[in-house]
């Protein structure tokens, strides 16, 4: 997957996103969860965009790290709205696995990277 596809994927995830909290019951639990939810989906896709101006390994990695940890935290609250009760169905479980499958892409990036870095520093 090039850098172009998983800019589209991220941000086809954080429009996923949108569509679930629109479903959300209306209640005080469901808009501080909707906040938090938001934030850190539509975070994944717009921190992924600055990863392609990385200034060097070192800045890419930390950019990446930013993206893992966002779509980490989407799982949380993703997980919160199933076992909370608040909504569960295909549409969570599909953006559960999506963003399982983001974040083990940011992941292997960042330890290609660093692979690289290490190769680099040994020659």
């Amino acid at each position: 997957m090039n850098s172009s596809d998983l800019k589209k994927r991220t941000k086809v995830f954080a429009l996923e996103i949108i569509k679930l909290v629109n479903l959300l019951p209306q209640s005080n639990i469901s808009q501080i969860i909707s906040k938090q939810i938001l934030r850190s989906a539509t975070s994944v896709g717009a921190n992924y965009r600055v990863v392609s101006r990385a200034k060097s390994n070192k800045d890419f990695i930390n950019k990446l790290k930013i993206c893992e940890e966002e779509s980490d935290e989407t799982i949380y609250w993703l997980e919160l709205i199933e076992e909370s009760g608040l909504l569960k169905n295909e549409l969570t479980e599909k953006l559960i696995k999506e963003a399982n499958e983001l974040t083990s892409i940011f992941v292997a990036s960042i330890n290609t990277t660093k692979k690289k870095l290490n190769q680099k520093s040994n020659i």
